[in-house]
């Protein structure tokens, strides 16, 4: 069997967690597909997957070769449609992690007019708010919201995200209207933990171009965008959020800005994508389209 076919069955194998379904969805026997996976273990002198009754997964050699077998696929796909694309454009499938208010309310609306203009391309859109492994959750290109790691990742800045001081009228009404952070004393803030560390994020303001935080007191604690929004709108604190997540509110008058003068730091986004020789051109076009739409989606950025 060619050698790309070994590696397009193998990771068909992981994906499905099973011989049998791996199978079903390539159209071939069962038996085929068992003996591919033979024969790559042999070839490459490696045990891939650990077998079990119940479900197949990959052995730590296996992880690896997974992640190599995805580049190589997507290298082999990509010089293929080399001269195909110029008439039908990119094709192949792209996965995808952007958080998850964005995902929801800015990249799935937008998505079929994306679809539409690239007949070829098929999107697999993972929405989270955890940090995810690109190399481990298999995913082609992760947005990211906030300061970066060190990583071995590409990193493309495709602007910044404002944030805004926001409070119920309710709340300011029982609690007035806080006009600087000399005020914050009086106040309770519904404190958001990274759903990632656990940390519960200090209030923080930029005052002559320096940062400041301070802890603030809050009876709720929240770990998602959700929730956090939503006790905000219930009257349980003051909350600081990216001014495009709660613009909707605003209009309504549900929700009031407070202490503009004194507002957090913006915060990066930044595309991530693993370190490659050549970007893949389907990569390179909804990185283009992304930056694009979040720009039309969320004014008001300073160009990286």
């Amino acid at each position: 069997m060619d050698r790309i076919d070994l590696f397009r069955i193998f990771t068909r194998v992981v994906d499905c967690s099973s011989f049998t379904r791996a199978a079903d969805t390539l159209g071939l026997p069962r038996s085929s597909v068992s003996a591919a996976i033979s024969e790559l273990e042999a070839r490459v002198g490696a045990r891939l997957l650990h077998r079990t009754t119940r479900k197949v997964s990959p052995t730590h050699d296996g992880t690896a070769f997974y992640e190599r077998c995805l580049r190589l696929i997507a290298d082999v796909e990509e010089a293929e449609g080399l001269f195909r694309d110029g008439a039908d454009g990119p094709s192949g499938r792209l996965r995808v992690d952007v958080p998850g208010r964005i995902g929801r309310l800015i990249v799935a609306p937008a998505l079929p007019e994306f679809l539409d203009r690239h007949p070829g391309l098929d999107i697999e859109l993972r929405v989270t708010d955890r940090a995810v492994d690109l190399v481990e959750d298999g995913v082609d290109c992760v947005l990211r919201v906030g300061p970066l790691a060190d990583s071995g990742l590409v990193a493309r800045r495709i602007g910044d995200l404002a944030l805004i001081n926001v409070a119920s009228p309710a709340y300011l009404a029982r609690h007035g209207v806080p006009l600087s952070p000399a005020d914050l004393d009086g106040h309770h803030a519904v404190n958001y933990a990274s759903p990632s560390s656990g940390r519960v994020e200090d209030w923080e303001w930029l005052e002559a171009g320096v940062l400041r935080s301070r802890s603030l007191r809050g009876r709720v604690t929240v770990n998602s965008a959700e929730s956090y929004i939503a006790c905000c709108l219930a009257g349980l604190g003051l909350i600081q959020i990216p001014a495009y997540d709660v613009r909707a509110h605003i209009d309504r008058g549900e929700l009031v800005e407070v202490m503009p003068g004194h507002r957090a730091e913006a915060m990066p986004m930044t595309l991530l994508y693993p370190h490659r020789q050549h970007l893949s051109r389907r990569l390179q076009i909804f990185a283009d389209w992304l930056e694009a739409l979040l720009r039309r989606a969320i004014p008001g950025q300073a160009r990286p």
